[in-house]
C-alpha cells in the first residue's frame, strides 16, 4: 500500500508545484550590468592593486576600436573561466564621457556583470601611469601580478590564446614564488 500512497503524494505535490506562480529566470537583457564609471589613472590602479587577486588582467579599449571589439568576447571568457583561480579583469573604456551610453550599451550586450571603467583625465598622464612604454595605441592589455606589479603588457589585438598564455605565465611565476616563499 504504501507504494500506491507515496506515488499519489508525489503526484499531488506535482500538481500543486507546478500551480504556484513562479518568476521567470531573467533573460540576458534582464541582468543588471553595472555603468562603466568615470576613473582616472589612480583609481584604476587601485582597483588593480586591490587585495584578494593572484593575477589581474587589465584592457583598455574603446567602442569605435574595432580590433577591441573583435578581442573583446574573449577578454569576457577568460575573466569568467579564471575568475575561480583568483583572476580579476578590470576592462576600462577609452571613449569619450559622452560615449557613456554606447559603453555601457556595449557592456551589456557582451554580458558584462561586474564593475567597469570609463577613462577620464588627462590622456598621457593614464597612459604613463599605466606603462611610459603604452604608445597609447588601442586595445592595450597589462597583466599584474597579486601585489599589483606590472608583468606583461602589450598592444593590439590577441587571441584567446594568447591571453591565456601570457596570464598563465604570470599565474605560473606566481606559483613558483609562493613555493619558494614558503621553503624559506
Amino acid at each position: 500500500m504504501a507504494g500506491p500512497v507515496a506515488a499519489a503524494a508525489l503526484a499531488v505535490t506535482l500538481v500543486m508545484g507546478s500551480c504556484q506562480k513562479r518568476e521567470p529566470a531573467p533573460s540576458r537583457a534582464q541582468v543588471r550590468t553595472p555603468a562603466a564609471q568615470p576613473a582616472d589613472a589612480p583609481a584604476v590602479l587601485a582597483a588593480v592593486q586591490a587585495p584578494g587577486a593572484k593575477a589581474t588582467v587589465l584592457n583598455v579599449w574603446a567602442t569605435w576600436c574595432e580590433p577591441c571589439r573583435e578581442e573583446f568576447p574573449d577578454l569576457v571568457r577568460l575573466g569568467h573561466e579564471y575568475s575561480n583561480r583568483g583572476v580579476r579583469l578590470v576592462l576600462v573604456s577609452g571613449d569619450f564621457d559622452t560615449e557613456k551610453a554606447a559603453v555601457d550599451k556595449f557592456l551589456a550586450d557582451q554580458g558584462v556583470d561586474f564593475a567597469t571603467y570609463i577613462k577620464s583625465g588627462d590622456d598621457m598622464k593614464f597612459i604613463n601611469s599605466l606603462n611610459p612604454k603604452w604608445s597609447g595605441a588601442l586595445p592595450a592589455t597589462f597583466v599584474y601580478d597579486g601585489q599589483g606589479r606590472l608583468r606583461d603588457f602589450w598592444e593590439g589585438k590577441a587571441s584567446y590564446e594568447k591571453m591565456e598564455e601570457r596570464l598563465l605565465r604570470v599565474l605560473q611565476a606566481r606559483g613558483a614564488a609562493d613555493s619558494t616563499e614558503a621553503r624559506t
